[in-house]
C-alpha cells in the first residue's frame, strides 16, 4: 500500500468507522482525544515513518475548519510537526507539492 492509501484507511477507520484502534500494517495504534478540545488524534508507523492523523477542528479559521462546520469529516496528516495532507470526505490533498 501507499502512503496515500494508508492515510485514506487511517481516516476511514477514525472518522467513519469511528474505532477506538487503527490497524496498519498488522499494527494496532490506539485513538486517543486531545486533552483541550476533544479531537480524535492517531499516531502511527508507516514504512519506519512516525505520523499523526489529526480531526480537524471546527472552532479555527481554516478552509478545513469551514467543511468540518459543514459536517464533512476532516483529518490533517502530520509528520514531525510538518503538515502533509488533509482528507476531507474521503478525498486527499497535498501540501507542499512543487508544480514544475
Amino acid at each position: 500500500m501507499s502512503r496515500e492509501d494508508i492515510m485514506l484507511s487511517v481516516w476511514r477507520q477514525v472518522l467513519v468507522e469511528k474505532v477506538s484502534q487503527i490497524v496498519v500494517d498488522g499494527h494496532t495504534y490506539p485513538v486517543i482525544r486531545t486533552s483541550r478540545s476533544r479531537l480524535r488524534q492517531v499516531d502511527f508507523i508507516f514504512e519506519g515513518v512516525t505520523f499523526r492523523g489529526l480531526e480537524q477542528n471546527p472552532a479555527t479559521h481554516s478552509r478545513w475548519a469551514q467543511l468540518a462546520r459543514q459536517g464533512q469529516q476532516v483529518v490533517q496528516f502530520l509528520e514531525a510537526g510538518r503538515y502533509l495532507a488533509v482528507i476531507a470526505d474521503g478525498k486527499m490533498f497535498t501540501y507542499g507539492e512543487k508544480k514544475h
